[in-house]
């Protein structure tokens, strides 16, 4: 089970950046904007702590990141944890793949052909 998490945390992670790439002008806006996605989205997915443990108007926002089921994945091999059945999160980080596979798609394709 480690392996599919990992595999779906980084397809995930590598199409919020291409999405992010593709909407910035410059190599400095793109970091910028990566960093405003990547560090709330580590200290609120349940790496450093549980979801459970964040404040009650923090929590639903967890449930927006993908890493959020990425890590819960995780959880699951290594018995930890759990905030849903493996299933679930599978299907939503997969999810989460497809939707950004879309948008990056659809950039692009707005870029590039007008």
């Amino acid at each position: 089970m480690v392996i599919p998490a990992v595999l779906l945390i980084a397809v995930a992670s590598t199409l919020l950046s291409l999405l992010l790439a593709i909407l910035a002008t410059e190599v400095f806006e793109v970091q910028t904007l990566s960093n405003f996605f990547r560090f709330p989205m580590i200290f609120l997915c349940g790496l450093f702590f549980p979801v459970s443990a964040l404040p009650d108007m923090l929590r639903p926002i967890s449930f927006l990141l993908p890493l959020t089921y990425g890590v819960d994945l995780l959880h699951h091999a290594m018995g930890g944890e759990r905030l849903f059945p493996a299933a679930i999160d599978t299907l939503v980080l997969a999810g989460f793949c497809m939707l950004l596979f879309l948008f990056s798609l659809r950039s692009i394709n707005r870029h590039w052909i007008g």
